[in-house]
Order: C-alpha cells, then structure tokens, then sequence
C-alpha cells in the first residue's frame, strides 16, 4: 500500500480522487483542498508555483510517495517545476482533446476550461496537433469554480451561469464538450441538463461530455507499477485537508 497525494485549488479534485479509488481501492490518500487560494484560473504562474510547492512539501511531510495534481490550472503552471525539484512521481491533468476529436461527429469540439488552462503551453500544444482535423471552440467556465465550491451544483443559479458559457460551444455545433478543469464533473448533471434543453441542428444526438479523471486515473496506476511503489504501514483511506474552511471539501466527499 502506498500514500498517493492529491491536490487542487478546491473540492474539484474530487472528482479525480473518485476514479482513482476506482481502480487503487487499498492505498492510503492525503487530500489538499487549497480553497483559501481558490481559484487558481487567473492568477500568475509564479503564484501557483508558490503554492504548489508549499503543498507537495506538505504532502511529502504526510509520506506521499507520488502526486497527483488534480488541476489542469496547476498542472499547466507548476507540473514541469515539480519534476524538476522533487524526487517523486508526479500525475497531471491535461484537456481530452484527443478523445474528443477522435469521437467526434459534427467535427466540431467544444472545450470548457478556465483562463489559465486555456492560455498554457501545454494545452496549446495539444490544441494544435488536432486542429487541423476538427474545428475546436473554447470558453471558460466563468463562475463554475465558484458553483462547485458554494455546493451549488443544481437548480435556477448553477443553470444560468452553466447555460452562458455551454450554450455558445453548442451553437458553434460543438457535439462533444471537453471538461478541462476538475471542479466541472460536479456540475455534469446540469449541464446534461441545459444541453438536452438547447435546440441543435443535430437535436438527434446527444452531447457527449468528456471527463479525463478515468484516463489519469489509469495512467496513475501503470506508474505506481513501474516504479514498484512499496508497501507502507498505513492504513488505507483518505485524508482531507483544506488551506481554508474544509466544510465543502466533507460535504461534496460524501458524494463520490
């Protein structure tokens, strides 16, 4: 058994940590919810570093013997960082454009994210390996943080704010929706919600929604198999621990 980290700007990586303990049931987890600095999408690259290295030390202090960054944002900010200075594995997220160019039908992909992740190298590096073949439109998530971490996942509020950067990307005909930030999972409901109630010309078709927490998931576990991670003494389960109130962080685990 392991000790695997995680962290985020907030509870979003949760949603990571769910597909995770899917496919590694018996590791024991440490959960950084950075909610006092949350969120992350506009701030400098040079504060997000900051923060992710005062939480990886945290991590490691805990016996984390790999990281997950369950945040596109920090992922794009702080990953190559962190390889470079810690001794350990470390897991990032990245935008699934390819399975969504790929599964696409209309030939257009839509990618919802926030400022940081859609301006990063890292995603438009991959953006242009596929453009060429799909039409890709992009928005950010305004406001879907902040759903997230106000537990306001459904009804009128989190319809209206999801339904102002949803409908535009389905109005460009985007039939597939990337989700390129981990809180937006928590939002899926309602945005299945307003995409069934947005006329399309293919109003045949579903829209479909890509989350790549199951990718990285898997990808966490052939790591940990190559680098024969060890057994340690603890015992598995998950700890939470937050910069801020920790309320939400409890509050959105109990629904994972």
């Amino acid at each position: 058994m392991a000790v695997i980290g995680i962290f985020d700007s907030g509870s979003g990586g949760l949603s990571v940590l769910k597909e995770v303990r899917k496919v590694l049931p018996g590791e024991h987890y440490v959960y950084y919810a950075d909610n006092a600095h949350c969120p992350y999408g506009e701030k400098s690259q040079e504060y997000i570093v900051d923060r992710a290295r005062a939480i990886t030390d945290l991590l490691v202090a805990r016996g984390a013997e790999v990281v997950v960054v369950a945040c596109n944002t920090a992922t794009a900010a702080a990953i190559a960082t962190l390889r470079a200075e810690y001794g350990i594995p470390f897991i990032g997220m990245e935008p699934a454009v390819k399975p969504a160019a790929l599964g696409t039908r209309s030939g257009v992909i839509g990618v919802l994210a926030t400022a940081g992740t859609l301006s990063a190298s890292k995603y438009l590096n991959t953006k242009g390996r596929f453009e060429d073949d799909v039409r890709i439109e992009e928005r950010v998530g305004r406001g879907f943080v902040e759903l997230v971490e106000s537990l306001t996942l459904e009804g009128p509020e989190a319809e209206r704010v999801v339904r102002a950067s949803l409908v535009p990307l389905l109005d460009a005909g985007a039939d597939t929706i990337v989700l390129g930030c981990t809180h937006y999972p928590f939002l899926l409901p309602t945005m299945q919600k307003v995409a069934a109630l947005t006329p399309r010309l293919s109003s045949n078709q579903d829209v479909r929604f890509i989350d790549p927490a199951p990718a990285v998931a898997r990808h966490l576990l052939e790591v940990m198999r190559e680098k024969g991670m060890e057994e340690t003494d603890r015992d598995p389960g998950v700890e939470l621990l937050a910069s801020g109130n920790d309320k939400t962080l409890k509050q959105l685990f109990e629904l994972i």
